[in-house]
């Protein structure tokens, strides 16, 4: 008799248990509801955490993590997924995974999730981030390859957007590339290449005249040459 009041107790305890878990779930669920609802960003993010405690899903955490890496909170959304490289991973989680290890200037871990979505989505913009970061690390040959493909690729429509001014702008991605390119090309030789690099610099900003980093480079790629030359100018001793 006492064994059998024991467990009548257990099985009510069970009940109780899963009868307020499955209240909790419906009452956050309306709160993500109500904060998507009210686009209350933190509030969505709150909602979202709650829910994944008492119901835990993959799917759920890629997104949550989405939502931080959008908000500019790289840490956390890497916290809240990791950083390796899974076969199993979802493209938004390859997405974060790239773009919050790029924003954390973590350029070598960056790279390999990049490489994933390549491989999944030949992407021209993709393509970018991956032409950047090689040329980033030097892998020059890397970076050029990529940068073939973007300047074949890139469509009417595509755009790259630029921070480096207290306004951003857009340029066509094809000029951001052909930016990209006279920085490889730069690379290569950056005495005997600065001419070659200044040339294509020239024509993007013909092709895109808002185009500010171009002419913030190309600057001081003229200043380099000067340098260079006042160098060569003076007597041997």
């Amino acid at each position: 008799m006492k064994k059998l009041l024991v467990l009548v107790l257990l099985v009510s305890c069970f009940q109780l248990n899963a009868q307020s878990k499955s209240e909790l779930l419906k009452h956050f669920e309306a709160y993500y509801k109500q904060m998507t609802m009210q686009g209350d960003t933190q509030g969505i993010i709150n909602g979202l955490t709650h829910i994944n405690v008492l119901q835990p899903s993959q799917a759920r955490k890629d997104t949550l993590a989405y939502i931080y890496m959008s908000e500019g909170r790289n840490m956390e959304a890497l916290n809240t997924i990791g950083i390796e490289k899974l076969a199993t991973d979802s493209d938004i989680a390859v997405q974060v995974k790239a773009v919050c290890l790029k924003n954390l200037r973590q350029p070598k871990r960056a790279l390999e999730h990049f490489e994933v979505l390549f491989e999944r989505s030949s992407d021209p913009l993709v393509a970018y981030e991956l032409a950047e970061l090689n040329l980033q690390l030097q892998n020059l040959p890397e970076a050029e390859k990529h940068i073939i493909f973007g300047l074949a690729n890139s469509k009417d429509g595509m755009t790259k957007a630029f921070y480096e001014q207290q306004q951003p702008y857009e340029v066509p991605l094809k000029s951001a590339f052909m930016y990209l390119n006279a920085l490889n090309v730069y690379n290569k030789d950056t005495k005997a290449n600065i001419d070659a690099a200044v040339d294509i610099l020239d024509a993007t900003l013909k092709a895109s005249p808002n185009f500010n980093l171009i002419q913030v480079t190309k600057n001081e790629l003229l200043r380099q040459k000067q340098v260079l030359q006042a160098q060569a100018a003076q007597p041997k001793q």
